[in-house]
């Protein structure tokens, strides 16, 4: 009998959770991993209809945590989901190394055991333009190859020297079976697009997915498969909703002036998280959602927004999608 086909991702939101963290004792203590506010954050995003949950990316901090810290996070999180009747929910890891083949597998390896169906891949920058788009294929495949479970491509520039993964090189990845999609976390809507519609790619096999919702309509009107966004990890339904408008294949005119609504509050929300990054995203987690604290993360990134900034940013990026999030 045959292998059977790696499993490819649904199409849909995926939210790149915040890790949490427990208040620090000292200023220069590395707080505690908050494993229960994980579990219920991620029941709370199951439950409102979000696709799939991606756990330790950059958002998740997952380089500042330890390798047993992230093993026993997602295996959490995995035995968390089971129990509130969520059994098989879609489930991303990132791994976040520097290139190292081995370590990756390392990360990949612990990811399988604690119950992650696929692996959200950086790509490997520490040498920055020096990395060919041959090289990137090369290493890649080796990844694939060995890995125990399917892994996307994670290209993002802003933590990897810049490493751009050009349209012509994931026409290559996307041979892999086991190369299963792409997260492009960068604003060129254009790389979006070719791959979405580039019919040498086989779109069942290999999914693209935006790290920005204030993308999503563009890129899925264009064959991308959806976000994995940030500022789900608190107005999830809002998100959702509008994916699921921009999937329908008959759109009504009622249909479109939502959706016109929608993206327009989830691109003015974006402008939030665009400008606070990952302590915008956890303050906005608690104060909106309800998970974490105020203390932030681990050094380098602990504190909290200045004084003034939330209500400022609140009243200026979230009014718009605070009130659709209440109505849905």
């Amino acid at each position: 009998m045959p292998p059977a086909a790696p499993l490819v991702p649904p199409k849909g939101v995926f939210v790149p959770s915040p890790t949490f963290f427990l208040p620090a004792s000292d200023k220069f203590c590395q707080p505690p991993v908050d494993t229960e506010s994980q579990v219920q954050h991620s029941i709370f995003l199951a439950q409102s209809g979000i696709t799939g949950i991606a756990i330790l990316g950059s958002t998740g901090e997952a380089v500042h945590l330890t390798r047993s810290e992230r093993r026993d996070l997602v295996a959490a999180v995995r035995k968390g989901l089971d129990k509130a009747g969520f059994p098989d929910y879609p489930l991303m890891a990132g791994v976040l190394t520097s290139g190292e083949l081995e370590e990756t597998l390392q990360w990949l390896e612990d990811y399988a055991k604690a119950g992650a169906q696929w692996g959200l891949v950086l790509c490997p920058g520490y040498f920055g333009s020096a990395v060919s788009q041959q090289g990137i294929v090369d290493w890649f495949t080796v990844v694939a190859d060995r890995s125990p479970i399917p892994v996307l491509v994670y290209n993002y520039p802003g933590v990897t020297n810049n490493v751009q993964v050009l349209p012509e090189t994931y026409r290559e990845l996307a041979k892999h079976p086991k190369i299963v999609g792409v997260k492009m976390s960068h604003g060129n809507v254009s790389h979006h697009v070719q791959v979405s519609l580039d019919p040498e790619i086989d779109h069942n096999q290999f999914r693209i997915y935006s790290g920005f919702g204030n993308q999503l309509g563009p890129i899925v009107a264009f064959g991308a498969a959806g976000v994995i966004d940030g500022m789900a990890a608190f107005y999830p339904k809002t998100v959702t909703r509008l994916m699921q408008l921009m999937l329908q294949e008959d759109s009504t005119p009622q249909n479109r002036a939502e959706i016109h609504r929608l993206q327009f509050a989830v691109s003015q929300g974006e402008e939030f998280v665009m400008r606070y990054g990952l302590l915008g995203i956890k303050e906005a987690t608690f104060r909106v959602a309800g998970f974490g604290n105020l203390d932030g993360g681990r050094l380098p990134m602990r504190g909290s927004l200045p004084e003034g900034a939330w209500d400022k940013a609140k009243g200026m990026f979230l009014q718009e999608i605070q009130k659709l999030e209440s109505s849905l």
